[in-house]
């Protein structure tokens, strides 16, 4: 009785893969028709991505629904990783249109797993089994095509964004540089040295946030930034950041320091933090009031506190700062992309140092960076 009940499952199995192998084109043409009807994004494409890997993926589930007993574990293996593979195959094909979404495409797997249960069905109903395994297996697909996609967006993304801001840099410079000259033109006192000087900081600002996206790309890309290390007068670099910054925003920065406080830095990313600090602090802190840099030695480390006053940065906010593209909801109606901080940190831990935060009701805020001496 066992051997007959299993001769007749294997028989079913069998019988459900050979007429999916005999529809597969019926199947193509019925989802074909459905997809263009239901997705507005199938609509300008001359050929679907999913039909270039779908019939591969119907001889990979008719594969599936046949008897298993007599395959290796080998063959087995190479029917799921065929699986996957196709699944990432349809995903990044589509990832490349730009009317898809990932939710458009579950759709159409949606739109799939009806049409075969629909031509398959149309004499017989499928076994618990069969229909278990077409689930399985689409759902299956869904995730991998759904992965990938996402996978593939972020990348094109990425090189939209890294080639966008390399492009950008050459006119940027130009225009800085046509700033200058026309800045040597003015005598102190005229009116137009003013706006001038203005159109250059704000030529600076942009080309930072130029910066700040193409370090940005590397960092999740994995690279590391450039940084070269020198013999760094830490009290000199301070003050002549600060000169920089009163040249913007106006005497109002102070600095309390230690000038014989020396250690091996890259200059040019460390300066760029002190920047970005104080920027920060200048568009978050109290209007007209004093900004402070603190640098002294303690206990083998060196401490660098830029504080300014003004509301506190709640706690639940504070854990966020630091990550790339969040910004605080008081920050909404700031200019910038949210990647200074993160950038600050990622510098700051390349010399081997750490970037907290400490603020409180009628205390102001500091952002205090720690280097070993």
């Amino acid at each position: 009785m066992p051997d007959s009940h299993f001769s007749n499952k294997k028989t079913v199995s069998n019988s459900t893969s050979e007429r999916l192998k005999k529809n597969s084109k019926k199947i193509m043409e019925l989802w074909e028709i459905r997809t263009r009807d239901e997705l507005s994004a199938s609509v300008h494409q001359d050929s679907l991505a999913l039909q270039n890997s779908l019939p591969r993926y119907l001889n990979h589930l008719a594969d599936v629904l046949s008897d298993q007993s007599g395959k290796t574990s080998a063959q087995i293996e190479a029917i799921r990783l065929e699986s996957t593979h196709v699944g990432k195959q349809h995903g990044h094909e589509r990832a490349g249109y730009a009317d898809y979404t990932v939710s458009q495409l579950i759709l159409e797997y949606h739109i799939l797993r009806q049409v075969i249960f629909q031509v398959l069905e149309e004499k017989a109903s499928l076994n618990v089994r069969d229909r278990d395994i077409i689930i399985d297996s689409i759902e299956q697909a869904v995730n991998d095509a759904a992965t990938q996609f996402s996978h593939t967006l972020r990348d094109i993304q990425e090189m939209f964004m890294v080639t966008l801001t390399h492009d950008l840099r050459g006119p940027v410079n130009v225009v800085k540089m046509g700033a200058q000259l026309i800045l040597r033109r003015f005598e102190r006192g005229d009116a137009h040295l003013d706006i001038t000087v203005r159109m250059i900081g704000a030529i600076d600002r942009m080309d930072a946030m130029i910066q700040n996206l193409l370090d940005a790309s590397r960092l999740r890309a994995g690279q590391s930034l450039s940084l070269e290390f020198e013999e760094c007068n830490l009290d000199q670099l301070l003050k002549e950041s600060v000169e920089d910054l009163a040249f913007t925003y106006g005497e109002r920065f102070v600095v309390v320091s230690d000038p014989s406080i020396t250690t091996s830095c890259s200059r040019k990313q460390l300066r760029r933090v002190i920047e970005n600090l104080a920027s920060n602090a200048v568009k978050y802190g109290e209007p007209d009031t004093p900004i402070t840099f603190n640098l002294q030695r303690d206990n083998g480390w060196i401490h660098l506190a830029i504080h300014n006053q003004g509301n506190p940065i709640p706690p639940e906010t504070q854990s966020i700062l630091f990550q790339q593209f969040r910004r605080t909801p008081s920050a909404e109606d700031k200019t910038g992309w949210g990647l200074g901080l993160f950038l600050a940190k990622n510098i700051v831990e390349a010399h081997r140092g750490t970037i907290d935060i400490e603020s409180a009701e009628g205390k102001g805020t500091s952002f205090i960076i720690k280097l070993p001496e």
